[in-house]
């Protein structure tokens, strides 16, 4: 489970990262010598990027963070199935014992 957690947290380095390197495109172009219609342009293909790969990447956050969550569940239902077993034959050692010491 610290696997998927890991792999969330890479998630939102990645998604940092890649709004720092869209913003930091941003202002490059604001800065470059151009007119001021191809930059908004630009700057707007950018933006409509980032916003892709930053959705792109959030779907995959949610898919671990679900499959991380089902995982869990599911070795919560294991291990009550495991003390069940365990408690059932502790109980019919107890009977075995009782029916021992009654003879």
């Amino acid at each position: 489970m610290a696997h998927n957690d890991n792999g969330v947290a890479a998630g939102t380095v990645v998604v940092s990262f890649l709004a720092g390197a869209a913003l930091g495109a941003g202002l490059a172009l604001l800065y470059a010598p151009k007119s001021g219609r191809e930059t908004r342009e630009q700057i707007a293909d950018l933006a409509d990027d980032a916003v892709e790969k930053i959705k792109e990447y959030t779907k995959d956050a949610q898919a671990k963070i679900v499959n991380a969550f089902e995982e869990g569940q599911e070795a919560i239902r294991e291990k009550k199935s495991i003390l069940a077993s365990a408690i059932e034959a502790g109980r019919e050692a107890i009977q075995k014992e009782k029916g021992k010491l009654a003879s």
